[in-house]
């Protein structure tokens, strides 16, 4: 019997966790799946061997792994495939299958947009800052420049540029610095799931530049286009 397991991040804030259950609840009602599980891949429980466990308690014979997750970065390319891993040796009856990270998607690329729109301060010759989360893999910061760069093209932004709060690329400090000499508009967009600590994190950082015509913006966040995205995916994974 076919299952479908969800692997979300996980949060030390409960409102992130109760976030994305929420999200994947309503997820679920659009997968026609008999066995369906959440599960998180830290900071919050159940984990992935124990999300494993529940599926096949319930019959599962075929489990098609799914994680919610915007990038390809260390958590999908190894330490999920790593439990994954320790499944096949502990199940070794059971077939895994593995999805991947939401990527480039242009529904993502319209969430985005509507961020920017809902702040009703859009002008001509807005500039954007696109903040990922950060990772040490180079590929995550080459998905996110392919972002910033169909978003400024299919919505006519002067620039969108990126950054990131940690790991490779360059960081939010650096972009602040480089704007000290430049007030033309830029609407800051975080490129995150969760609106919790790191955007509260990075509003406490533009504090003192409220004078430079920065304006924050609501997380990406779990809305109807990032559902429609994930739905996709799970298609295409229980294909396989």
């Amino acid at each position: 019997m076919q299952a479908t397991l969800y692997i979300a991040h996980g949060s030390r804030v409960k409102a992130g966790v109760e976030q994305a259950v929420a999200f994947l609840q309503r997820v679920q009602q659009e997968i026609e799946i008999p066995i369906q599980e959440i599960c998180f891949l830290e900071l919050a429980a159940p984990t992935i061997a124990e999300g494993i466990e529940s599926c096949i308690k319930r019959g599962a014979t075929a489990i098609a792994i799914m994680p919610i997750l915007l990038l390809a970065a260390q958590h999908a390319k190894h330490d999920i495939p790593l439990e994954i891993d320790k499944a096949k040796i502990q199940y070794p009856t059971v077939k895994f299958t593995y999805g991947e990270p939401l990527g480039v998607h242009e529904l993502l690329i319209d969430t985005l947009h509507a961020r920017i729109l809902a702040t009703r301060s859009l002008t001509d010759q807005a500039s954007v800052l696109l903040i990922g989360r950060g990772s040490s893999d180079p590929a995550v910061q080459l998905v996110l420049a392919k972002i910033a760069t169909r978003l400024r093209d299919k919505y006519a932004y002067v620039a969108v540029d990126t950054c990131f709060l940690y790991g490779v690329g360059q960081s939010f400090e650096e972009w602040l610095q480089q704007k000290q000499n430049n007030n033309n508009r830029v609407f800051i967009v975080p490129y995150l799931l969760f609106t919790g600590i790191l955007h509260q994190s990075i509003a406490k950082r533009l504090m003192g530049y409220e004078k430079k015509n920065i304006i924050l913006c609501e997380s990406l966040g779990y809305d109807d286009n990032v559902r429609k995205a994930l739905v996709e995916r799970i298609h295409e994974l229980l294909q396989f």
